[in-house]
């Protein structure tokens, strides 16, 4: 699955747009009450939160699965990494075959940036904003997993990627799109202490069945 549009809401879209458009040199651009960013292959749109009780979102972007030591000191050069609790800025997911960094945006949005090493996306060109290729995780914090998993799978046909059965963990889809579905009030990895809240996200995938809109 494919992740064409990811739509989220924000308290700030100011703050947002300095720093996906400026901090990270990310093309974005503010229409009224909308603000909406190119990541690679994929519309990242933030919208006016509704009230101050929104919970934050988890979302990771695909990168060449070469270029992770350059992406890292990409990011670092442009914002603090988010570490674990040893102290840690790298996250190696030896199931997954992939290594991760993390960082937080203005909203406390957390953000990643992830290289997929079973994926043929090898890249020479030097590692810039334009090197994040697509957004690949969005996660969906719910009161029951398993409900909200069986949902993607019958209405969306999504095959569940990882922790099939699990209360609180479940990767639903494919390497180049991933709902990460989590119970409500689990904390969000890596140690961030924030603990999951529903908030509400659209998001717009090309699968094997063409073009879905999912919202939830």
């Amino acid at each position: 699955m494919k992740i064409t549009h990811l739509q989220l809401y924000a308290h700030n879209l100011a703050a947002q747009q300095a720093f996906y458009g400026e901090t990270l040199g990310l093309p974005a651009h503010r229409q009224a009450n909308e603000l909406r960013i190119t990541a690679g292959a994929t519309a990242l749109i933030f919208m006016p939160a509704p009230s101050n009780e929104l919970g934050v979102y988890h979302f990771a972007f695909n990168i060449p699965e070469n270029q992770f030591a350059q992406a890292k000191a990409w990011l670092s050069a442009r914002v603090p990494l988010h570490c674990g609790a040893s102290g840690q800025d790298e996250f190696d997911f030896r199931d997954w075959n992939a290594h991760a960094i993390y960082a937080i945006d203005p909203d406390g949005n957390i953000i990643e940036l992830i290289a997929r090493h079973g994926l043929p996306n090898a890249s020479d060109t030097p590692f810039t904003a334009t090197s994040l290729l697509n957004i690949s995780e969005i996660g969906l914090a719910t009161p029951n997993v398993r409900a909200l998993v069986k949902q993607l799978h019958t209405q969306y046909g999504l095959p569940i990627y990882d922790g099939a059965g699990s209360d609180t963990f479940t990767a639903v889809g494919d390497e180049h799109g991933l709902f990460i579905v989590v119970a409500e009030n689990r904390l969000w990895y890596p140690d961030t202490g924030i603990p999951a809240k529903p908030a509400h996200t659209v998001v717009t995938f090309e699968g094997e069945n063409g073009q879905k809109t999912c919202q939830v």
